[in-house]
């Protein structure tokens, strides 16, 4: 069992599930030659995926494209379910920042013939994060800068302001659908500038104010 780390805290949470949402930058979609979504594309990652900052990320041997996504993530600290503007926003208890690291040619493969993406998206070390910062500690504010660089070239430079769908919004979709639980984890889209990485590549990803990832691929 793999369990969060919180900065301020010594609270042991199991991790739940991820849930990750797809396309969630215009710029980024089209960079993949996708449509801007109506509503949030969701997909799933295992607990088993995470590791955290300062570890390596494993390039899997059956693919040739792994890419980099830094992502604003989402902790869940309440069960919910059915959630209205004002209990998703209190189910949102803090933050940390993410890589969902992509396995492209799978996806595009997998996409082309309309099956699933999950191997695509689901390897171990898949999932990178830092501490978790504790909304009582800070309040995320929606405009906050969100990059990524490899090798020290910075490939991504955004601001979260320019998700298309908000924390709120995504919490209140996926809820209406399926059961939200404490120690839950919501990874909220990448922005444009993806690309591939591969082995001994070093990567740094921060989101302002919240943390910063250090990995190497291997």
């Amino acid at each position: 069992m793999k369990y969060l780390k919180f900065k301020n805290s010594s609270e042991q949470i199991p991790i739940g599930k991820l849930v990750c949402v797809g396309r969630n930058y215009a710029a980024h979609a089209k960079e993949l030659g996708s449509e801007v979504p109506e509503f949030p594309i969701i997909f799933l990652k295992p607990a088993s995926n995470v590791i955290y900052s300062g570890e390596s990320v494993v390039h899997p041997s059956h693919s040739k494209n792994l890419h980099h996504e830094v992502e604003l993530v989402l902790y869940i600290g309440e069960d919910i379910k059915n959630a209205t503007d004002i209990t998703a926003e209190r189910a949102i208890q803090g933050y940390t920042v993410g890589l969902d690291m992509t396995l492209r040619d799978l996806q595009f493969e997998f996409k082309e013939k309309g099956d699933p993406w999950t191997l695509a998206k689901c390897f171990d070390t898949a999932a990178v994060l830092t501490d978790v910062v504790l909304k009582k500690d800070y309040q995320l504010k929606g405009d906050e800068n969100i990059s990524l660089s490899v090798n020290g070239t910075l490939r991504q430079n955004s601001s979260i302001r320019n998700m298309i769908f908000s924390p709120v919004e995504i919490v209140k979709f996926i809820s209406a659908r399926m059961t939200l639980e404490k120690g839950d984890l919501i990874f909220t889209g990448t922005p444009e500038g993806v690309g591939s990485v591969v082995q001994g590549d070093k990567i740094e990803a921060s989101l302002e104010n919240i943390g910063k990832i250090t990995t190497q691929i291997e």
